[in-house]
């Protein structure tokens, strides 16, 4: 209890700190679309990876918006149709090793056997790199969750509700003005069941055609323990980038 002290009164300290700081805000877009096909004399499969980014940074606040879509097909069956957003806010990220986030995500997800997901909570980050070509950051706090399966989990349930610590590494670096290299990386464990965990990681390589058009390539990989689904994904298409 004496640490969430500790942390509100933080928290309060570095609020007033910036309370005279003018703030400037800055605004982020992004549109990747992207994916792959392979057609043979068996039939053809397919796989589309949209998402979209929105974001706007002030002086001591980054506020994130994101969705995306992933829809496949093979001669058989449906192999994906999977959507997420998700809106994060980072609180003094931009000027202190350490800093306070915020999240809040729905999930549906037909490769992960998800109806339905939601999840929201926050905790602490640390700036290990923060650089204008390459950064580096940690993030660890609570997140509770509302979820509804598709098919039993492990358990026999299709509805539950679970509290996990989710622990993220994410990062982007830009070479020589050309390629962009990022990634986020999730493992999410429920508090008391070494068995239910969820794995999500995203990493994505850019070409700069243009200073705002990108040769894009992105690999994707998730995993839900408890049904024992898991999802690989590799796609390559072009993205749109803006900042104004």
């Amino acid at each position: 209890m004496k640490g969430w002290w500790l942390a509100i009164f933080l928290f309060v300290i570095k609020l007033k700190a910036h309370s005279q700081e003018k703030d400037t805000a800055t605004y982020h877009f992004n549109f990747t679309g992207t994916g792959n096909i392979n057609k043979t004399n068996t039939g053809t499969s397919y796989i589309t990876n949209n998402q979209v980014r929105a974001g706007m940074s002030v002086a001591k606040l980054n506020l994130n918006l994101a969705a995306g879509w992933i829809y496949g097909e093979n001669p058989t069956n449906k192999t994906n149709n999977d959507f997420t957003s998700v809106a994060d806010i980072d609180l003094f990220k931009k000027h202190h090793k350490w800093y306070y986030w915020a999240l809040a995500g729905y999930e549906t997800s037909y490769s992960l056997k998800v109806l339905d997901r939601i999840q929201a909570g926050g905790g602490i980050g640390y700036n290990v790199l923060d650089k204008s070509h390459a950064a580096i950051a940690l993030t660890d706090g609570l997140l509770y969750e509302k979820s509804s399966l598709a098919k039993p989990d492990t358990y026999g349930r299709t509805r539950y509700e679970a509290l996990r610590n989710s622990l993220r590494l994410k990062y982007s670096f830009v070479i020589k003005e050309i390629i962009t290299i990022h990634g986020s990386h999730f493992l999410q464990n429920a508090f008391g069941d070494s068995e239910d965990y969820i794995i999500r990681s995203n990493s994505s390589v850019g070409f700069k055609l243009n200073k705002w058009l990108n040769i894009n390539a992105t690999l994707i990989y998730n995993k839900f323990n408890l049904t024992s689904s898991e999802n690989l994904i590799f796609s390559y298409g072009l993205s749109v980038d803006k900042k104004f």
